[in-house]
């Protein structure tokens, strides 16, 4: 076995029998129906219902974040990428959680640009 030289900052502790936690994840979404309330997406990873997460959209040149509740999710299928891998797709409802005045008034300035006919916006989600 070759023996590794550690050039760490502070020492690991190996933790016996783990310690739970919580990391932090973006998806690239594709917004399905957006509304005040929710929305509708579709992305490439299972998002169980009960999850609290972020929707970030671009707005007004400064992104958007709203706070939202995974209601429910299913898998809709998969798709061949290169190399042979599948990806799997699932749509998901959000609902959004206490809008602040900021917030709805920003929101539906955008619903009403899309309702004009606008590109949708490039959006993610962090959960």
């Amino acid at each position: 076995m070759v023996e590794r030289n550690e050039q760490r900052k502070a020492p690991r502790i190996t933790i016996a029998g783990g310690l739970s936690g919580r990391a932090r994840a973006t998806l690239d979404i594709h917004i399905l129906d957006l509304s005040l309330t929710g929305a509708h997406i579709e992305h490439s990873a299972q998002l169980p219902p009960g999850s609290p997460c972020t929707i970030e959209l671009p707005s007004e040149g400064k992104p958007l974040f709203l706070s939202a509740q995974v209601v429910w999710g299913v898998l809709v299928g998969a798709q061949q990428i290169q190399g042979g891998e599948r990806l799997l797709r699932y749509h998901s409802g959000l609902s959004f959680a206490a809008l602040t005045a900021d917030q709805r008034r920003i929101l539906a300035s955008l619903l009403a640009e899309l309702s004009a006919g606008s590109n949708p916006p490039e959006s993610r989600l962090s959960v």
